[in-house]
C-alpha cells in the first residue's frame, strides 16, 4: 500500500532523475535510435516503445540489442542524438518551482540518471540548471550505471550526510525506484505510467504523483 502526501518528511538531499522526470527529450531519444535501428538492419519502434524499453543507459542496453556490433550502433546513435537534443528539450510542469524550493530551503540536489553525461551536463546547462544541482551523474560517470547504487554513491559523495540523513531518489520508472531501494533512499515516483506491477511490488513507491508540480504542491506543506 502506497503511503500517502502527507507522509512526507523533509529531506536533506534529492536526487532526480532526468528524462520525463525533470524534462520531456524523447523525442529526441527516439529519432537517434529509430536512426541507429535502422542503419543496423533493425525493425524500428513506436514512441510508446523507445519509452518503455529505453531505460537502461545505451551503454548497458547495446550490447544487448546489437552484441558484437553495439560500438558500432552507440557511435551511430550518439551522432544522431548530438545533433538535435538541445533543440527538443522540453521543462516538465513544475520542476523549475521544485528546485526553487528544494534550493530555498537548502536541500542537497543532484542528478542520476542512465543519459551519457556528456550530453545530460549539456542539456542540464542548456537550461541554465548547472548551479541548482551540486552533482550531475551520467551514464558512464560511476563505475556502473543505474540501478546500481554506484551513481547514487558518486552523487552523495560531497554531500556531508550520515546515516540519519533522509534522502529521495525521485524518478519516473522501475529502474529509478530499483536505484532508489538499493541505494537506501526513499523512492518518489513521478507519474509511471510505464512502470510494470511486479516493478511497483518489489521496489515500492514511498509516495506517487501525476507530476513534479502535484510534488511541489506536496512540499510547500511539510511541516
Amino acid at each position: 500500500m502506497l503511503l500517502q502526501e502527507s507522509d512526507l518528511c523533509a529531506p536533506d538531499a534529492v536526487i532526480f532523475d532526468w528524462d520525463s522526470t525533470l524534462v520531456d527529450n524523447w523525442g529526441a531519444i527516439h529519432i537517434a535510435l529509430n536512426v541507429t535501428l535502422k542503419q543496423m538492419g533493425h525493425k524500428t519502434w513506436t514512441e510508446c516503445e523507445t519509452r518503455q524499453r529505453a531505460n537502461s543507459s545505451a551503454k548497458d542496453a547495446f550490447p544487448r540489442l546489437f552484441a558484437e556490433h553495439s560500438d558500432e550502433a552507440l557511435q551511430i546513435f550518439y551522432q544522431a542524438f548530438d545533433r538535435f537534443h538541445l533543440d527538443s528539450l522540453k521543462v516538465l510542469e513544475g520542476s523549475k518551482d521544485l528546485i526553487e524550493w528544494f534550493l530555498k530551503n537548502n536541500v542537497y540536489l543532484s542528478i542520476v540518471s542512465n543519459k551519457n553525461g556528456i550530453h545530460l551536463r549539456k542539456e542540464v546547462s542548456k537550461l541554465g540548471w548547472s548551479n541548482c544541482f551540486q552533482s550531475i551523474v551520467g551514464a558512464g560517470d560511476a563505475t556502473e550505471d543505474k540501478p546500481s547504487p554506484e551513481p547514487v554513491k558518486l552523487a552523495l559523495k560531497n554531500a556531508g550526510l550520515d546515516a540519519k540523513s533522509k534522502v529521495w531518489f525521485v524518478g519516473d520508472t522501475g529502474l529509478d525506484l530499483q536505484c532508489a531501494v538499493l541505494s537506501n533512499c526513499v523512492p518518489i515516483l513521478i507519474g509511471g505510467q510505464n512502470v510494470e506491477k511486479s516493478d511497483l511490488e518489489m521496489w515500492p513507491p514511498h509516495s506517487v504523483f501525476q507530476s513534479c508540480e502535484k510534488l511541489y504542491q506536496a512540499c510547500r506543506n511539510i511541516s
